[in-house]
């Protein structure tokens, strides 16, 4: 017979991002008798139908095979060469839309020149054309931002020229506050700033915005969706690291923000070290092997 606290264990092994190996293998390594209990005992997997037969909720079987597949993708997407990797999580947001155009931008705004150069490199011998070409299938507005992010290849010295970074902060100013929002993503100016300047001079032309004006760059760009992930991931990467991953630990979290979580630590390892990123707001959540996975690569700060 099947302790209560067997099934809060159980229930518990499942509640987290991950799951808990070891607690699921000193439960359910018991006899048949004490699994026909279990199955009693946990309605949030199992449910009764009308003849008392325990079966699975259906839900429940799609969600558990997200959470057993996080440790799989987490591997994978560690051998991979970094080339392969980012040009393979670029083809893979070019198919699903819209809503995954942010991977995008965090595959060519947070590598370098060399290293976006790689990936585009990998992209022609993995799928036979070269990701521009796949991005001018986008209908929306999106594609000619994302073109000219993925075309860039951005000086990586240390020269900035002030004046310049200060009149360009006004164009972006004016073409935000001055004109239909909605049309910024047609703004040709704001997106050769974007696509075109270094890392460097975006960030003293982000400090130029801000001192500037009554609200900051980010703030005005709020609810702007790529266009703040741009400026975001160019100008200040550790708060859109920090959004990501605090959206993928929230309670309601959906399971396109839990991917995010694998994508972004595997990924963006270099920036989250590079950053002092503390794991604490992340370790509390997940489970087993997937957990120890991500910490440890957290901790391990290899750079590739």
């Amino acid at each position: 017979m099947a302790l209560p606290v067997d099934v809060e264990a159980l229930d518990k092994a499942f509640s987290g991002i991950g799951v808990d190996e070891k607690s699921l293998i000193s439960i359910l390594t018991n006899s048949n008798e004490h699994k026909r209990s279990l199955r009693k005992g946990s309605s949030k997997l199992f449910i009764e139908d009308e003849n008392g037969f325990e079966r699975w909720d259906q839900s429940s079987i799609k969600i558990l095979k997200h959470q057993f597949n996080r440790f799989r993708d987490a591997v994978v997407l560690s051998l991979l060469h970094p080339w392969e990797r980012d040009a393979r999580l670029i083809e893979k947001a070019i198919r699903k839309g819209p809503k995954h155009y942010n991977v995008i931008v965090e595959m060519a705004c947070t590598r370098s020149s060399d290293q976006l150069l790689g990936a585009r490199k990998a992209y022609h011998s993995l799928f036979h054309h070269s990701i521009e070409e796949h991005l001018t299938h986008i209908k929306g507005r999106e594609r000619k931002l994302l073109v000219a992010l993925v075309s860039a290849y951005r000086y990586e010295g240390t020269g900035v020229n002030e004046d310049v970074a200060k009149s360009e902060a006004q164009i972006l100013y004016e073409a935000i506050n001055n004109g239909d929002k909605n049309k910024l993503l047609d703004h040709e100016d704001a997106i050769m700033i974007l696509a075109s300047r270094s890392k460097q001079h975006l960030q003293a032309l982000y400090r130029h915005y801000n001192q500037s004006y009554d609200k900051t760059l980010a703030q005005d760009l709020e609810g702007e969706g790529i266009l703040k992930d741009t400026v975001e991931c160019l100008c200040t990467p550790q708060t859109y690291f920090t959004r990501v991953l605090e959206a993928a630990v929230k309670e309601d979290a959906d399971e396109e923000s839990k991917r995010a979580l694998t994508r972004v630590i595997v990924t963006q390892k270099e920036q989250l070290v590079k950053e002092g990123f503390v794991p604490n707001k992340i370790q509390d959540i997940l489970l087993g092997l997937y957990k120890d996975f991500m910490l440890a690569s957290i901790a391990s700060g290899d750079i590739k």
